[in-house]
């Protein structure tokens, strides 16, 4: 076990230097390349920082105005029949847009309900079997100039319903 903590400890010194020994076997002037890379780096967050900053404000409006518990509770009759725990309905739809609003709505949760709560537990399961669809889409797609997306959103909405409905037996197999 020791050794795997050291080896843990090392793994990212240990790539970087291999990559700089191969690049230097390979007559590649790694200096370079690394400058290019972060160059290009930086272009590429100035070109997508619009699409942030708009999904930024779409979070807040969301949370400040209301929207998302209006959402919930119009959802929440539903949810109640089907057994999907009615707290859980507004961190499944932020999630869809942001980690960081869905991380606080899940702390929201763990305040009031305790993280070893079955609720606690099942949303945990939840942020970490779902992704940010929109959030993922708008950034990636963005970058690489993707405009046709074709069947990407049905498809990534379906595995988001299914990570949601998994997490939620999981939970109550494990936690009932």
């Amino acid at each position: 076990m020791r050794f795997m903590l050291i080896l843990s400890d090392l793994m990212i010194p240990i790539v970087l230097v291999y990559i700089l020994f191969y690049g230097y076997s390979k007559k590649i002037d790694v200096y370079d390349s690394f400058i290019n890379g972060a160059e290009e780096g930086f272009k590429t967050v100035f070109k997508i920082a619009p699409t942030l900053i708009g999904l930024m404000v779409a979070v807040g409006v969301l949370r400040a105005s209301g929207a998302l518990d209006m959402l919930s509770n119009l959802i929440s009759p539903i949810s109640e029949k089907v057994g999907y725990p009615t707290e859980a309905v507004p961190l499944t739809f932020m999630r869809l847009i942001s980690s960081s609003a869905s991380t606080g709505i899940l702390l929201d949760i763990f305040k009031t309900y305790g993280v070893d709560s079955f609720l606690g537990n099942f949303v945990s399961v939840m942020m970490s079997s779902t992704e940010t669809v929109f959030y993922t889409m708008s950034v990636y797609f963005m970058a690489v100039n993707i405009t046709k997306t074709r069947y990407t959103l049905a498809g990534a909405l379906i595995s988001n319903f299914a990570g949601v409905i998994a997490s939620l037996w999981i939970s109550r197999i494990l936690w009932g």
